[in-house]
């Protein structure tokens, strides 16, 4: 068998080390990215307590790197941080909550408390509402650009700090 030569031994080293590389498929293994199915669904994954990257979508060119670009951040802040995607044309209402226009966006919720429920009305005691902080994202759409998000809100993405 061949030696390897500087430049293959410099390549795999950078390809194994390096986490902005992109000239070479990432092995991400299975996909981390949640499909929206229902506002139970995501209430209950923010009860969880982490944050959730939601991405606001419609069918377009722009979607699919965004795509891979979500699946990329997904497999990298897990399970600190889930992501979420959200397809508007499927799920209207949840989308129209948001009274954004331009499409994708992304937002970020987090720190859900449990708020009163006695605002001068009588209430249904089976109804549990929660206040929930969002941020929109308006950082560069990258695995680089969520990290540095994170940074600017003091957010904890990863374990090991």
């Amino acid at each position: 068998m061949e030696e390897q030569s500087f430049f293959d031994k410099m390549m795999i080293n950078l390809r194994s080390t390096c986490k902005y590389y992109t000239g070479y498929p990432k092995a991400l293994g299975p996909s981390t990215v949640i499909h929206f199915t229902s506002e139970r669904e995501f209430i209950h994954l923010l009860r969880q307590g982490h944050p959730v990257i939601v991405a606001f979508t419609i069918k377009s060119n722009y979607t699919k790197h965004l795509d891979k670009v979500l699946e990329e951040a997904a497999a990298e802040f897990y399970p600190q941080i889930k992501f979420m995607r959200v397809e508007c044309p499927k799920y209207i209402g949840f989308c129209m909550t948001r009274q954004k226009k331009d499409y994708p966006f992304i937002e970020m919720f987090h720190s859900p408390e449990q708020t009163n429920n006695n605002q001068g009305r009588a209430g249904d005691p089976n109804v549990t509402k929660y206040a929930v902080k969002v941020l929109p994202y308006n950082y560069d759409v990258s695995a680089y650009g969520f990290r540095e998000f994170f940074k600017r809100h003091n957010i904890q993405s990863s374990s090991n700090k």
